[in-house]
């Protein structure tokens, strides 16, 4: 299955406060397993999503500079959580606080991803919407999408640094 072309529809999607969005992936981010909340929240069936690229659920508000960022920590063996703007096959959208860890094998090689998602409050979606505005415009600023990228990796790293902080402590602090 190829990355459907399905526009934005603007609607949001919720899933409860108690509910959690599960998945695993390969190396290369195939789905592995996803439990039944994100099939139901993403509007798939598990033979629709199992193997395809965990890319297929990316909204495009979402910035490229933090999925770098993501997949720079778990490749490196760390944890990190995110919030992420997430597409479901129709077209809506549906926030999550994502906490995203690498799993190792029994030689202590990473051997694929482990993804574990909650509902944020909406005062926390409010609170990064502006800062992940930012990063899209400066990734759509240039003629070439890796200076694009460059500029908005800088720009977050420059903002941690001037509230002299981490990403980590950052995302915590909404």
């Amino acid at each position: 299955m190829s990355r459907p072309s399905v526009s934005p529809t603007g609607r949001e999607r919720h899933f409860d406060t108690e509910e959690i969005i599960v998945s695993k992936t390969d190396l290369q981010g195939r789905i592995t397993y996803a439990n039944d909340v994100f099939l139901r929240v993403a509007g798939y069936t598990e033979e629709e999503i199992l193997g395809q690229p965990h890319n297929l659920i990316r909204h495009p508000d979402m910035p490229h500079s933090v999925f770098k960022l993501l997949w720079d920590t778990i490749e490196a063996g760390e944890e990190i959580f995110a919030y992420v703007i997430n597409q479901a096959k129709n077209g809506d959208h549906y926030w999550v606080f994502a906490h995203v860890t690498p799993s190792f094998d029994a030689e202590g090689k990473i051997s694929g991803y482990h993804s574990n998602r909650r509902r944020p409050d909406p005062e926390q979606i409010a609170k990064i919407e502006p800062v992940y505005r930012k990063l899209r415009e400066l990734e759509s600023g240039s003629d070439r999408f890796k200076d694009g990228m460059a500029a908005a990796i800088e720009f977050l790293q420059q903002t941690l640094k001037a509230q002299g902080t981490t990403y980590e402590r950052f995302v915590f602090s909404l």
